[in-house]
């Protein structure tokens, strides 16, 4: 009696599958997949702050906004207005167009990770992960 294992590879996924959950009522649509805009503005804030090495604190003071409304901008919570984002800009050395500029670069990355910047038409990418092959 020899016991001789079969001739074949073993797959072993790397990350589950997928799984698939009912849209949201509120959500339904490809346009749920897109970052919101406060949030990349929030990031692009904090993310400038944090390179410049200055605190909350500081930047509020500066900029002439309350530090926990900068704190809830900078974590996306909250819609600030034009005028918000320009003295939160300013106060970080750039100007309102840098702000936008900055977030929509990141709005850019974000989607074309997904293979989404071909338009409505682009077929999204399915798997993105690593495979291996021995």
């Amino acid at each position: 009696m020899t016991d001789h294992a079969p001739n074949e590879a073993r797959v072993i996924p790397l990350r589950p599958p997928a799984r698939q959950e009912p849209p949201r009522p509120d959500t339904a649509g490809p346009a749920a997949r897109e970052p919101l805009w406060r949030d990349l503005v929030g990031d692009v804030l904090r993310r400038e702050r944090l390179a410049q090495e200055r605190t909350l604190k500081d930047v509020a003071d500066a900029a002439r906004i309350s530090m926990p409304y900068l704190s809830e901008v900078e974590r996306g919570r909250k819609e600030a207005s034009s005028e918000v984002l320009a003295a939160a800009a300013r106060a970080l050395g750039l100007s309102l167009g840098d702000l936008l500029s900055l977030a929509h670069g990141e709005l850019i990355r974000l989607t074309s990770r997904h293979g989404r910047t071909g338009g409505r038409d682009a077929a999204p990418s399915s798997y993105d992960g690593l495979c291996l092959a021995a």
